[in-house]
């Protein structure tokens, strides 16, 4: 299972299941850069998996063209580089007997003391709890993904199905409470309880997505706007069921459908 995971807003920005290699890499770190902006360059802490710089360099990086050392021979080959903001840092775990002993940090691109620099201003450091905290919620929230469990998944699909129903759930229905908001004038309740003080917030709130905490009734009913299909797309699906419906009808029927049909085709 692979995850992405904003600690500043906490939003879950992918999730997809798939083995370890450098094409899954690859698909998770491209939905992460088609929900930045364009000219948004982040800082990124991963774990100690090598592929992930063949997937992160891509997308942040520019052809440098090599000043000519010599007036004679052939000019040098561009190269592509990682972009001078570009910062990224590894956690590199040693394990034995299914035991961590021993943490490394290793930065790929940057400078140790630029990484620090940042996650300083926010009271952070080199780690990836973020995440680890993220894979408990999924364990506790999805079924199928739970350790020990009698409701494991029997398809790819359902599975999917699960995990994006769980990151719509994470990101705009259930509040976080390290996001939560003071309220300037506290709110009586209707019990004898102490008074309202803190506006619950979701990750979804905190990226600015929306301004309400949602509800699972309200996910449920939500109409996705459907997306435009070519045209060519639809005149085969239509030429496919019509020739699926005709190869029971005698021939004479058949050759004068055919002949209606490939009459309709050209007027499309």
């Amino acid at each position: 299972m692979w995850t992405a995971i904003d600690p500043e807003s906490t939003l879950l920005l992918a999730i997809d299941i798939g083995p370890r290699t450098l094409a899954m890499a690859q698909r998770v770190v491209h939905q992460v850069v088609q929900k930045l902006v364009p000219s948004c360059v982040p800082l990124c802490l991963t774990d100690g998996y090598r592929d992930y710089t063949m997937a992160v360099l891509p997308h942040f990086g520019f052809w440098h063209h090599p000043a000519r050392q010599r007036a004679q021979g052939p000019a040098p080959k561009p190269r592509w580089m990682p972009l001078p903001a570009l910062l990224y840092a590894q956690v590199v775990k040693s394990y034995r007997r299914r035991r961590i002993v021993d943490v490394k940090h290793r930065v790929v691109f940057g400078t140790r003391e630029a990484v620090g620099q940042v996650l300083a201003a926010c009271g952070w450091k080199i780690n990836t709890a973020f995440v680890e905290r993220l894979n408990l919620d999924i364990r506790q929230r999805v079924a199928a993904i739970g350790r020990r469990v009698n409701t494991l998944c029997q398809g790819e699909d359902g599975l999917r199905h699960q995990l994006a129903l769980f990151q719509v759930y994470h990101n705009f229905v259930l509040p976080h409470a390290s996001l939560r908001q003071p309220l300037l004038v506290p709110e009586p309740t209707n019990g004898r309880g102490s008074a309202k003080r803190w506006w619950p917030w979701t990750p979804a709130m905190a990226a600015g997505l929306t301004d309400h905490v949602w509800t699972l009734q309200a996910v449920r009913r939500y109409r996705v706007p459907p997306w435009p299909q070519p045209q060519a797309v639809q005149a085969v699906e239509r030429v496919v069921i019509v020739r699926r419906s005709a190869s029971r009808v005698p021939s004479a029927k058949a050759h004068s459908l055919d002949q209606a049909l490939s009459t309709r085709c050209e007027r499309s």
